[in-house]
C-alpha cells in the first residue's frame, strides 16, 4: 500500500493505493466546515473503489445524510454525570419518544499519527463532547492485494475509556427500538442504478436481508451488480457480535457493538474489534466467500 497525504475539500485526507491503483480515500481528520456538527464529524473512508474502479461506499447520502462512507460511529455514550453523547449523527432515538433532534453529537479528533508508512497508518483519535474527553481511540487502518479481482481493507478499532467514570455503549435497540442495534463499524453501500434495487447479502448459513441482520457469522457478503463486500471479523470479539444489514430501505452493513444489551466499558477499560473487508470487482458466490474470507483473515 502507498499512502499519499492531500486535502479533499476542507478535510485532510490520505489516498490508500493497492496495486499502484488509488482504491480509497480516508478523510482522517474531518473538518467541522464540511461535516456539520449535526452529523457527529469523524473521519470517514470515501470513495472507497474496487480495482476496477467502480465506487462501493456513499457520502452523506440524502436518505441519511450523517451516513459518511465508512466510519467508526456510535449512537449513545453514557456515563453517570451525562446523558447520552451521540458519535453516530442525526437524531437520537429516545425511549418513550422515538427519534429526537438533540444537541449532543459528540466528535471524533485526530490527535496524532503512531505510524504513517508504505505499509499502513495506526492514528490517535479523542472522543470528545463538549470539550470533554470520553474516549481515546487508536485506529489502524491498511490496504493489501489479494488476487487480481479483490484488494482488502483492514479497519481495526481500540477504545479506551478516559473519561473518569464508567461508560456504557447503547443503541436505539437499548433504548426500545427492537431491531435497530447499530453502532460500531459501519460501511454505506451505494444504491444500484437508477431504480435503487436493493443488492444481495448473504452468510454460510442464510440469504436475504431479514435471515442475517442481528445475527453473527464470521463473514457476510453485500453484493450488487458489479461488485462485493466480503465482511469478515478479524478477532473473536468481532466475530460474536451480530451484523446490522440493511438492503431494502438503502444499502449498509455494520458490526454492532450494543445490539440488545449495553456494552459496558468500565473506567479505564478498552474494547477493540477488528473488521477485515474484502472489496470485489464482480458478485460473489458463497464458495468464493468461503475461500477469500480464509484468505483475507490470515493475511
Amino acid at each position: 500500500m502507498k499512502i499519499d497525504p492531500r486535502v479533499s475539500g476542507v478535510s485532510e485526507a490520505t489516498v490508500l493505493r493497492c496495486a499502484g491503483r488509488p482504491v480509497a480515500t480516508y478523510a482522517h481528520r474531518a473538518d467541522r466546515t464540511d461535516i456539520p456538527a449535526g452529523l457527529s464529524p469523524r473521519p470517514y473512508l470515501h470513495p472507497v473503489r474496487t480495482l476496477g474502479g467502480v465506487t462501493v461506499t456513499e457520502l452523506r447520502p440524502a436518505d441519511h445524510a450523517h451516513h459518511l462512507g465508512v466510519s467508526m460511529a456510535v449512537p449513545d455514550i453514557s456515563g453517570a454525570t451525562f446523558p447520552g453523547v451521540n458519535f453516530w449523527g442525526g437524531r437520537t432515538y429516545v425511549r418513550g419518544r422515538g427519534p429526537v433532534e438533540l444537541a449532543n453529537h459528540g466528535t471524533q479528533e485526530h490527535t496524532g499519527w503512531l505510524l504513517r508508512d508504505p505499509d499502513g497508518c495506526v492514528q490517535e483519535l479523542s472522543w470528545a463532547h463538549r470539550g470533554r474527553e470520553l474516549l481515546r481511540e487508536r485506529r489502524t487502518v491498511s490496504a493489501g492485494a489479494l488476487s487480481a479481482e479483490a484488494w482488502v481493507l483492514d479497519f481495526t478499532s481500540s477504545l479506551t475509556n478516559v473519561a473518569g467514570e464508567d461508560l456504557s455503549v447503547g443503541s436505539p435497540a437499548t433504548n426500545g427500538r427492537p431491531g435497530a442495534g447499530y453502532g460500531g463499524f459501519f460501511w454505506r453501500a451505494p444504491r444500484q442504478g437508477p431504480d435503487g434495487r436493493a443488492p444481495e447479502v448473504f452468510t454460510g448459513e442464510a440469504a436475504g436481508e431479514e435471515a442475517v441482520h442481528g445475527r453473527p457469522a464470521d463473514w457476510l457478503v453485500l453484493a450488487g451488480a458489479d461488485w462485493s463486500l466480503l465482511f469478515c471479523g478479524g478477532n473473536a470479539e468481532t466475530r460474536a457480535d451480530p451484523w446490522f444489514v440493511r438492503t431494502a430501505e438503502y444499502p449498509g452493513v455494520g458490526s454492532s457493538l450494543a445490539w440488545e444489551r449495553r456494552l459496558k466499558l468500565p473506567e479505564g477499560a478498552s474494547t477493540a474489534r477488528r473488521v477485515v473487508t474484502v472489496v470485489v470487482d464482480g458478485r460473489l458466490d458463497r464458495p468464493g466467500a468461503v475461500s477469500l474470507a480464509r484468505k483475507a483473515v490470515t493475511a
